[in-house]
């Protein structure tokens, strides 16, 4: 068994204004360069292997918490929203036109338009999980993680997830030759002082 232990970069100035960034490359906003400083990954973590989404605020991410430079993939950029990317989802949402729903009622097949499913992402995503050999922290995005973890619980998409991400946390998945199994309760980062 092997750990993966996920990781949401941290806030963004367009997370902030409720923009979908997908792979848009949009870097940490100064607050969250300012906390994640602050912030280090518990104890049984930092010898692990470091991973990352290639974009900048999940790269940076690693770098505040790790205090080291992540190895990157471009498996775990964040799921391709297509044209909805810079759009606000509220506005989105409002447009009875833009065929835009909340994610819980996508199933892992419903694609934004010229974007990518849960299903793609999860396509993937899958060589990259069969390629560990070590406990691994890995920083990424919230469609990233939300994939794994439907992978962990069985959640398909198709009603309210059996899980939230919170920022800071750690959700630690177990990798074992019967598939991936969540662990109840995530870890949260060790604060230090400045």
């Amino acid at each position: 068994m092997i750990r993966i232990a996920l990781l949401r970069h941290g806030h963004t100035a367009w997370n902030r204004a409720g923009r979908i960034q997908g792979r848009t490359d949009v870097p940490l906003d100064e607050d969250a360069i300012a906390q994640l400083s602050t912030l280090a990954l518990p104890a049984d973590w930092p010898e692990s292997a470091l991973w990352s989404s290639p974009l900048s605020r999940a790269v940076d991410t690693a770098r505040l918490v790790a205090g080291r430079n992540p190895m990157t993939d471009p498996a775990l950029t964040e799921m391709n929203w297509g044209d909805w990317e810079g759009q606000h989802a509220a506005s989105l949402y409002e447009d009875p036109n833009s065929d835009y729903r909340h994610l819980e009622t996508w199933g892992w097949h419903y694609t934004p338009p010229n974007g990518e499913s849960p299903d793609a992402l999860r396509a993937r995503l899958i060589p990259w999980i069969n390629a560990r050999t070590e406990d691994t922290v890995t920083v990424c995005h919230i469609g990233v993680m939300r994939v794994i973890l439907a992978m962990a619980t069985g959640w398909d998409f198709d009603r309210p997830a059996p899980f939230q991400i919170k920022r800071n946390r750690l959700y630690v998945v177990e990798v074992t030759e019967n598939g991936l199994t969540l662990q109840p309760e995530a870890v949260r980062l060790i604060e230090q002082s400045p």
